[in-house]
């Protein structure tokens, strides 16, 4: 290759230079983080460049592309590496994970299926959660990895849609939801994940055939109150397609009473979809939960979110579901007579994942999480996630024993609070809360996110990092109050 074109490739380094040299960066990253700011804002003036800056026409050396990622791209992370960090649920990856996610890039196969490594590989790991989930081996059921638990569950309610209407005696797949005159219905706590909704609407049911069940004092769904609107819409001709259970809400950590609504799902004879993107971990592992993991095993579908509490690099979902041949109904395209039945030693290899979901092209997403169960097991596994959740525990005592603040909710690993010092007045809480919340994101000491409990404005807390530890949310809170103190 003439010089130029080697310019051009920007290939002056070659792969173990440029290997060694963003390994340094990241172990330089990862080491610097806790002693940065937690968050900052992207400048403006950066913004504005890279909304002008024309494609580029001639290439640039790596080590120049990489030096302008360290000037314009690594400072400005979006903070969930962070030990301070407690927005959201978005963990920081694990280093394992890390390396794993760079050898898979290396290797950068699609995982439709074939005899290739990457699809035993997520045929074990498949294997392993569906131990974990009390799902039974294949051939019962089957499973795969998506990019989250919005798709795990648009997924799950695809293949619900597909088994309501073949009872119906409608051809989803060749009609739609065309040509007929029945309602299409899905059920989800007051409580539950806005996925439910869009999976609706992608779906053609639409976000008001979504019926929103009621919760309880501790923001659980009322069993009771789905049997009654089941019957309400069993009786006016509706077609009940899926409920959707919480082990684990975004908003407060709360675990649905799994078992009364798989109850109440038997008696109906209607799909049950269990989301435990965020707390599924928690209720898999942990001995504390095993009546839960018990109620989890009727389940028809699970999503989990390894990318959440089993700190994998995003992305990493998994959903698992109950009923192999009923996924495959849903999303196979392919005739009877090319169908790539189990053939271990073939070209073909086993059934492929590109029958049982949407997507064709998949990345090699199971060796993330292959290295990371090989490293932690189990046990290892237990011990962060208590950790999270005993460390979420002093959050919630520390502030429970503020004289300014107020505690609202507190379930796993969330814990939801307000600024109420006294004598403020009450109507003029949320926007005081508003403004501390945005003082202190903004003051990178510290990151929480904001929600609305019971209908108000709360802080929240949620403890996802195996690095935050009790003196990390004792600083928080110190933030929050000090912020308070000059927002009075």
């Amino acid at each position: 290759m003439d010089s130029r074109l080697q310019q051009r490739a920007g290939a002056q380094l070659g792969p173990e230079a440029i290997g060694a040299r963003v390994a340094s960066i990241i172990t330089q990253y990862l080491a610097d983080l806790p002693g940065r700011p937690v968050f900052t804002a992207y400048p403006a003036d950066l913004a504005t460049a890279l909304a002008v800056e024309p494609v580029p026409m001639e290439g640039a050396r790596v080590d120049a592309v990489l030096a302008e990622f360290l000037e314009k791209v690594a400072p400005y992370p979006f903070g969930n590496g962070h030990p301070r960090f407690a927005a959201w649920v978005n963990s920081p990856p694990h280093p394992v994970g890390i390396a794993a996610e760079a050898l898979a890039a290396a290797m950068n196969p699609s995982v439709a299926g074939g005899n290739h490594a990457a699809v035993h590989v997520e045929h074990q790991v498949v294997r392993w959660f569906a131990e974990l989930a009390g799902f039974g081996d294949p051939p019962d059921g089957v499973g795969l990895l998506v990019s989250g638990g919005s798709a795990a569950t648009l997924t799950a309610f695809a293949a619900a849609r597909h088994r309501a209407a073949a009872r119906a005696g409608i051809d989803v797949r060749e009609q739609g939801l065309q040509g007929h005159s029945r309602r299409f219905l899905l059920y989800v706590g007051e409580d539950g994940h806005g996925c439910a909704r869009k999976a609706a609407e992608m779906l053609g049911i639409g976000s008001a055939h979504v019926r929103t069940i009621g919760s309880d004092d501790a923001h659980r769904m009322r069993p009771e109150l789905l049997r009654a609107q089941l019957e309400r819409d069993r009786a006016e001709g509706g077609l009940p397609v899926a409920v959707m259970v919480s082990a684990g809400t975004t908003g407060t950590g709360a675990i649905d009473p799994i078992g009364a609504i798989a109850d109440v799902c038997a008696e109906h004879g209607v799909w049950l979809h269990v989301d435990g993107a965020y707390g599924g971990p928690a209720v898999l592992l942990l001995q504390r939960y095993a009546y839960e993991r018990a109620a989890i095993s009727r389940a028809d579908s699970l999503a989990l979110d390894p990318h959440k509490w089993l700190y994998a690099p995003v992305d990493a979902g998994l959903l698992l579901l109950r009923d192999r041949q009923g996924a495959r109904d849903t999303f196979s395209l392919v005739p009877p007579y090319l169908r790539t039945d189990d053939d271990p030693h073939g070209v073909g290899g086993p059934v492929w994942f590109s029958e049982y979901g949407f997507d064709q092209t998949r990345p090699f997403r199971a060796l993330k999480l292959w290295f990371l169960l090989k490293h932690f097991g189990v046990a290892g596994y237990r011990a962060h996630i208590e950790h999270d959740i005993a460390v979420a525990a002093r959050l919630a005592t520390t502030v429970d024993e503020a004289p300014d603040l107020e505690l609202l909710a507190h379930g796993l690993s969330v814990v939801c609070f307000r600024c109420h010092p006294p004598g403020h007045p009450s109507d003029a809480l949320d926007d005081l809360n508003r403004e501390v919340l945005r003082a202190v994101q903004l003051g990178g000491r510290a990151f929480l996110a904001g929600t609305t409990i019971d209908g108000v404005f709360a802080l929240r807390a949620c403890v996802v990092n195996f690095g935050t530890t009790e003196s990390d949310v004792d600083e928080m809170v110190a933030d929050v109050r000090e912020t308070l103190a000059r927002h009075r």
